[in-house]
C-alpha cells in the first residue's frame, strides 16, 4: 500500500495532483490511498507517527498551520525517516537551494509554473522505484518491544475475538501487534491475501489448496480453513499463478 499524503490549503491544486497521480498509478498494479492535510497540524504530525506503509509526501513549502522545510526536518530528524518520499510543491523557486543544502533528500522541488503534470509524474515514478526496493518486513511495537518481522516468514496474521489486537502466526513463533486487522492490512504488499473478516494470509507461504475440504495447508504443514465462500476464487487463482493483485 502506498499512502500518498498531501498538504496543500489550495484545493484546486489537491485535485490537480489527485489527477495526475491517478494518471501514473493506472500503469502499476499497486494499491494506493489518499491523506489530505491542508497545514501542518497536530493531526498531520500524527498521521506522520503512524505505521501505514509506504509514503509519499507531497509537501507545500508555506501553509498558515506550519512550514513545509520545517515540516520535512520533523520527518527526517525527529521521527528518524529516511524511507519515505517527500516531493516539494510551491510557488516560492527560491527555497528550492535552502532546501537542498539542509539535506531532507528530497524527491524533488517542484515549481508549480514549470510543466507541474510532467515533473511530479517523473517524480511519482522515482518514488514507486524505491517502494519495490523497500524492506519488506512489518515492523510494529508491542509493550515497549519494537519488531521487525520479515514478510516471507509470516503464515497468517489473524484479529483475536473480543480484543483490540492481532496474532502474527510465523515460520519462527507468535506475535502480538495492537490495532485492527484493518491497520495491519496497510504495512503489509500484495503477497497477503484477506481470506475472511478475521485473517489474512501470506500467499507465497501456501504450499496447497484443498478446494473441496476447503483447506489450506502451508510450507511448515499447518492448516488453515478459514476462507469464506467469497475467496475461494481468489485462493486458487493465486495459487494457478493468475492473480496479481
Amino acid at each position: 500500500m502506498i499512502n500518498f499524503v498531501i498538504c496543500e490549503e489550495d484545493t484546486s491544486y489537491i485535485t490537480a495532483y489527485k489527477k495526475y497521480i491517478d494518471k501514473i498509478m493506472m500503469n502499476f498494479d499497486i494499491e494506493y490511498d489518499y491523506h489530505i492535510f491542508h497545514g501542518y497540524t497536530a493531526k498531520w504530525k500524527e498521521f506522520t507517527s503512524q505505521e501505514a506503509g509506504f509514503k509519499v509526501y507531497i509537501m507545500a513549502i508555506k501553509t498558515k498551520e506550519g512550514a513545509g522545510l520545517e515540516a520535512a526536518q520533523y520527518i527526517r530528524e525527529q521521527l528518524d525517516d529516511w524511507q519515505s518520499m517527500i516531493i516539494m510543491i510551491s510557488v516560492y523557486i527560491d527555497y528550492k537551494y535552502e532546501a537542498l543544502s539542509k539535506r531532507l533528500m528530497l524527491v524533488d522541488y517542484i515549481s508549480k509554473f514549470d510543466n507541474i503534470e510532467t515533473r511530479l509524474g517523473d517524480a511519482i515514478k522515482i518514488c514507486l522505484k524505491n517502494y519495490d526496493k523497500r524492506p519488506k518486513t512489518l515492523k510494529f511495537t508491542f509493550k515497549k518491544i519494537i519488531y521487525n518481522i520479515e514478510f516471507s516468514k509470516i503464515l497468517y496474521i489473524e484479529k483475536e475475538q473480543d480484543n483490540k489486537r492481532c496474532i502474527c502466526k510465523t515460520t519462527e513463533g507468535n506475535y502480538y501487534i495492537a490495532g485492527t486487522l484493518a491497520t495491519v492490512s496497510k504495512m503489509l504488499d500484495h503477497r497477503f491475501i484477506q481470506i475472511c473478516r478475521s485473517i489474512i494470509i501470506n500467499g507465497e507461504q501456501i504450499e496447497s489448496y484443498n478446494v473441496k475440504s476447503n483447506i489450506i495447508t502451508f510450507k511448515n504443514k499447518e492448516e488453515l480453513n478459514a476462507i469464506s465462500r467469497s475467496k475461494k476464487k481468489e485462493i486458487i487463482n493465486y495459487i494457478r499463478g493468475i492473480y496479481h493483485r
